[in-house]
């Protein structure tokens, strides 16, 4: 489930562990699903002890811990991954531990609850290949409006899948797709190659609305409790959705629609039937 606040969040959280060196590296034992590491455990392991952290960043939906050496360890969450500071409640989870010493704080874990998310170790140049130009879009948060309308306007897709397409613009997932239609007033069925100038300009701004203000809400903790900031506390921009996981409710929108549930692209989509008409094509 991470998205752009959340992974954002994550990264602002762990930067305390800027400056610390890597004193040892644990993987501790797991009876789940392993999670896909590369390279493999004792290389990893290797190339990692000694390093000094030098930035923790975000591309997209990833982490990116970046070393004294140009090397960066990417962490994609995926759907249910978290990077923090601490050991976690449900330490059965732990799959990669960075004891630190000279950093505000250790260690640096990352947990997954599903297994589904991956811990990689690149060059600068596996980087570049890898999530380059033309496999990741720009970021949701820096990308100007007239590239934004042109990523996306082209498309015969659904408009909701293809706010998700990661290659056109990269931190947009399903559940922020759901609250951006819906602030919209857009039918998350119509095609994205439909949608009117005026109305991409309106998602370019309500997208960026509706990011920021998850960001400062520290993100969305859902009804699993997986997802939780750096420092294990849940995030509060649940309270604040709309159309999200709330089939069968009111629209707080207007007020007099229920929520729907659909499913796109094989994931659930929330909107209101009656404030996201789908618009009657000639």
């Amino acid at each position: 489930m991470p998205e752009l606040p959340e992974v954002e969040t994550m990264r602002r959280g762990l930067l305390p562990c800027v400056g610390g060196r890597i004193a040892a590296v644990r993987k501790p034992r797991s009876r789940y699903r392993p999670i896909v590491m590369e390279p493999a455990w004792p290389t990893l392991r290797q190339r990692l002890l000694g390093r000094t952290i030098a930035a923790i960043e975000r591309l997209g939906k990833r982490v990116l811990v970046k070393f004294d050496n140009e090397e960066s360890l990417v962490i994609q969450p995926k759907m249910a991954g978290l990077v923090s500071i601490g050991m976690p409640p449900k330490p059965q989870h732990v799959r990669l531990v960075l004891d630190l010493e000279g950093a505000q704080a250790t260690p640096l874990v990352y947990w997954d609850q599903r297994g589904l998310g991956t811990v990689k170790l690149w060059t600068a140049r596996q980087l570049q290949d890898f999530l380059g130009s033309g496999q990741l879009g720009p970021d949701a948060l820096s990308v100007g409006m007239a590239e934004f309308r042109q990523r996306f306007s082209s498309s015969h897709r659904e408009v909701k899948p293809t706010l998700m397409d990661q290659q056109r613009i990269a931190g947009i997932g399903n559940l922020y797709a759901s609250e951006i239609l819906h602030r919209c007033f857009i039918h998350p069925r119509l095609r994205a190659d439909r949608v009117s100038p005026t109305r991409w300009r309106r998602i370019y701004e309500v997208t960026r609305e509706v990011l920021e203000e998850a960001i400062r809400y520290e993100g969305s903790t859902l009804s699993d409790g997986s997802y939780r900031n750096a420092l294990h506390n849940p995030g509060n921009y649940q309270n604040a959705h709309r159309v999200y996981d709330r089939e069968g409710l009111p629209c707080l929108q207007c007020k007099r629609g229920i929520v729907e549930r659909i499913v796109q692209s094989q994931r659930s989509t929330f909107y209101c039937p009656r404030c996201q008409k789908m618009p009657k094509m000639g």
